[in-house]
């Protein structure tokens, strides 16, 4: 049984249909790549998916409702005038996840701990998606529906998103993204272009 499905989707914006009667499986332990010009759907997919956006047509269903997803956007998510440490408490706050783990999720996202008090607005590119990419680490969940992750980080964060990635997957996670780059190595992906 797969973790997350899509059964004939059809995602709207405005009066134009970016998908119709789209079918998706995402199964235990797998990533799939999802790419295509910009423009396209890629980002409605996702928040549909992540129940943000609801269907013109059709249906998503998660395997467990119960254990949720992950949604991680492009913007990051993150109140500019907020420390990480902050963001990640008030993420705490309304996801009803210990703020325990806090420390240990920024360490995990390797942000330096001089980052980590300052307000977000200071941060370099790859510091602000590091803080963002820690909220996967508080809370276990087993779908991650990530929009351009990979933006913003250097080698050394593409790298440090490969090993969490590679460990969500063999916990028997999944994982679906967008990215206009090519996945950092080693990480092996599904692809699925629309």
């Amino acid at each position: 049984m797969p973790l997350l499905s899509a059964d004939q989707l059809t995602i709207q914006r405005g009066d134009r249909a970016l998908l119709r009667d789209f079918d998706l499986r995402l199964a235990a332990g797998e990533l799939l790549h999802l790419r295509g010009a910009n423009g396209i759907g890629k980002t409605s997919l996702l928040e549909t998916l992540a129940g943000l956006r609801r269907p013109a047509a059709g249906q998503c269903r998660l395997a467990d409702e119960a254990a949720g997803l992950h949604w991680l956007g492009h913007r990051n998510g993150l109140n500019l005038q907020l420390s990480a440490i902050d963001n990640l408490r008030f993420w705490c706050g309304i996801n009803g996840a210990s703020p325990a783990g806090i420390d240990a999720a920024l360490a995990g996202v390797e942000l330096p701990a001089r980052a980590r008090r300052r307000a977000c607005r200071s941060l370099s590119a790859g510091q602000k998606r590091r803080s963002a990419l820690a909220r996967l680490l508080l809370q276990p969940r087993p779908v991650w529906l990530l929009d351009e992750p990979l933006d913003g980080l250097d080698a050394g964060g593409l790298a440090l998103f490969a090993a969490l990635t590679q460990a969500h997957l063999a916990q028997g996670g999944a994982v679906l993204m967008t990215s206009h780059q090519t996945l950092p190595a080693p990480l092996a992906a599904r692809e699925l272009i629309l």
